[in-house]
């Protein structure tokens, strides 16, 4: 029996995927974001994982979460890929949880954005709409409880705008002024921008 059944079409789903998160990388400006997102994905951890439970309309990382408990190939690429969440948590100091998220650089968020829109492209195919990404993130927000609260308003701010007045505005202003740090609307109450400590 072929352990790994679906080479071929993971393979075009990765690819497809890191093309449309470099086009609207490029849109935006971060054309270094888009040239190595996601090259983690041709890994074997994470590359043979995916070819194994791939199934073309949500990701393989799931699926291995059903069958085993969890996913090997998402735990190696979470540490190495700064446009998920999940690469922005530390230990909590005087804080109420062993984990908290921690301030995220715009251009991330950005990057986050991208990779977004491009995943319900690739997964919903001809059913996307400029809503899907906002949506999926809206089902999902209340588990999110790790993720640092101007992060997720932020990024909720970009996904609601391409929702509403779709993707050519919001990268528009994605590009020309969120990542040029230009203040965010008044609703958008950022509590600890981000600060490089290196």
């Amino acid at each position: 029996m072929n352990k790994y059944p679906y080479i071929v079409q993971h393979f075009k789903t990765i690819t497809k995927h890191r093309r449309l998160v470099a086009h609207y990388c490029f849109r935006m400006g971060l054309y270094r974001q888009g040239l190595t997102h996601d090259l983690s994905k041709y890994s074997p951890t994470e590359f043979l994982e995916g070819a194994h439970y791939w199934q073309g309309v949500r990701s393989p990382n799931n699926e291995a979460r059903e069958e085993v408990g969890y996913s090997r190939a998402w735990l190696h690429h979470k540490g190495r890929n700064r446009h998920h969440f999940e690469y922005w948590i530390d230990y909590g100091i005087n804080c109420d949880t062993i984990i908290r998220g921690v301030p995220i650089p715009r251009k991330y968020i950005a990057e986050m954005v991208a990779d977004r829109i491009s995943a319900s492209r690739v997964y919903q195919g001809d059913a996307y709409t400029c809503r899907s990404s906002y949506e999926y993130f809206v089902r999902g927000k209340e588990k999110l409880w790790f993720v640092h609260r101007d992060a997720l308003a932020q990024l909720g701010f970009l996904l609601k705008m391409v929702a509403d007045e779709g993707e050519d505005r919001a990268l528009d202003y994605i590009r020309n002024e969120y990542l040029k740090g230009k203040p965010l609307p008044e609703s958008i109450q950022i509590t600890e921008p981000y600060r490089d400590t290196v």
